[in-house]
């Protein structure tokens, strides 16, 4: 199974000079927990999750147009849509993340896949491995 099949293709995206506000405005109306950060040409440079916002900017008490680039992951993990979704489960245990981000052949944003993508659609053994690696308590991210 390649990560295309899985993937949420064309997600929202936001660029690292919008607020945390405008960010945390897409997650809701979109009903998803993280959002691409990208450039002008569209190439991922972090990721953004409502953890990130939480944590990183209300726990602080930053105010609400805090820029997303001061709260995100910049060590943003990608994917090819045509890569095996065992070899992304891979990497995404090996860094301890619930997501990375798809890029194309020019490496613009086309797509995200998630922990539970995974989980939906590949076999019990290999979600269980992506489950149990990914949440060893070895590392720790953000204020919780």
């Amino acid at each position: 199974m390649q990560v295309q099949e899985i993937m949420t293709s064309n997600p929202t995206c936001c660029g690292p000079d919008n607020s945390v506000q405008e960010a945390a405005k897409l997650m809701d109306d979109k009903s998803v927990g993280s959002i691409p950060v990208v450039n002008d040409a569209g190439e991922p440079v972090g990721i953004v999750t409502d953890r990130d916002i939480c944590c990183g900017a209300v726990a602080q008490g930053k105010g609400a147009d805090t820029r997303v680039s001061d709260v995100m992951s910049k060590d943003v993990l990608t994917a090819s849509p045509d890569e095996d979704v065992e070899s992304c489960c891979n990497k995404m245990e090996e860094k301890q993340v619930r997501r990375a981000v798809v890029t194309d052949d020019t490496g613009k944003c086309c797509g995200i896949v998630a922990q539970a993508d995974v989980t939906r659609e590949a076999d019990g053994k290999e979600t269980a491995e992506l489950v149990q690696k990914v949440s060893r308590a070895e590392k720790r991210s953000g204020c919780c």
